[in-house]
């Protein structure tokens, strides 16, 4: 049974001592990953990573949580990242909203509109590269569908660890977006994200562990890992009524279909 996790942080300080045994224990599994860059120093880590292990590829971007860190040279610096063959999206980026409200109205606007102007950069970027994009949404659904109307991803692209409403994915639906669902979905909490799981059809879900957070149960305040995406799975088929075979065949199929290097790859 082969499973993909299309969304981790493998370069993180929390694999410092045992990355190898990690990634070891997801290949032995049959296990394919994805590993996120946050910034440009990480995206160049993780296509080192990528590099090294068969099963492993990379999304390189900034993330709207470090956009004090772009500068000029960011731009050419992910576009000359693009050019390495694991390197099969540009993320994670977007909008993160949750940390303004500690500032004030005219910080808050300035970090806004800093954050939309480099993820339209990014998009912008990807869209030459004919690449998808891998989104970053947290309290800024509005704003994200508004941007990515203005300026739409050229092919189909990705929302991460999707915490929205039915209605905000029936709308990125309609503009070719799927989505991935992580350890959240195992929480006896998460009744929205369960509902959507439900109601979304299974050709537009892949599988996250966003690792190494939000581990799913049981192992939920432990440190996650790609191997863990098995749960994610069994989760997702006991909501949907379905085999973790079938989700687990077509899951990875929505996988390979939507980063189309990864289907070249492997």
């Amino acid at each position: 049974m082969e499973l993909i996790d299309v969304h981790g942080h493998l370069v993180s300080k929390a694999y410092e001592e045992d990355l190898e045994e990690v990634i070891e224990r997801s290949e032995e599994a049959l296990f394919s990953f994805i590993c996120a860059g946050c910034d440009i120093a990480s995206s160049q880590q993780v296509v080192e990573l990528a590099s090294k292990h068969p099963k492993a590829y990379a999304v390189v971007g900034v993330h709207p949580e470090n956009i004090d860190s772009w500068d000029e040279g960011a731009l050419l610096a992910l576009k000359q990242l693009t050019q390495n063959p694991k390197v099969v999206g540009i993320g994670e980026i977007g909008l993160d909203y949750h940390y303004l409200q500690d500032m004030s109205a005219e910080e808050v606007e300035a970090n806004k509109k800093k954050q939309k102007q480099i993820f339209t950069q990014q998009i912008l970027l990807a869209n030459q590269q004919n690449l998808p994009i891998v989104v970053h949404s947290r309290d800024a659904m509005g704003d994200t569908i508004s941007l990515l109307q203005q300026t739409p991803p050229k092919v189909r692209s990705l929302l991460h660890c999707y915490s929205g409403s039915i209605e905000s994915a029936k709308i990125l639906m309609d503009m070719g977006f799927s989505f991935s669902f992580g350890g959240v979905t195992t929480f006896k909490n998460a009744k929205n994200v369960q509902e959507v799981v439900k109601n979304l059809p299974l050709e537009r879900i892949l599988l996250e562990t966003d690792c190494p957070y939000l581990s799913p149960e049981p192992f939920r305040g432990k440190r996650n890992e790609p191997k863990n995406v098995v749960y994610v799975a069994d989760a997702i088929a006991k909501l949907k009524n379905l085999t973790l075979e079938q989700v687990a065949a077509a899951t990875t199929q929505n996988a390979k279909r939507l980063f189309a290097f990864l289907v070249k790859a492997l």
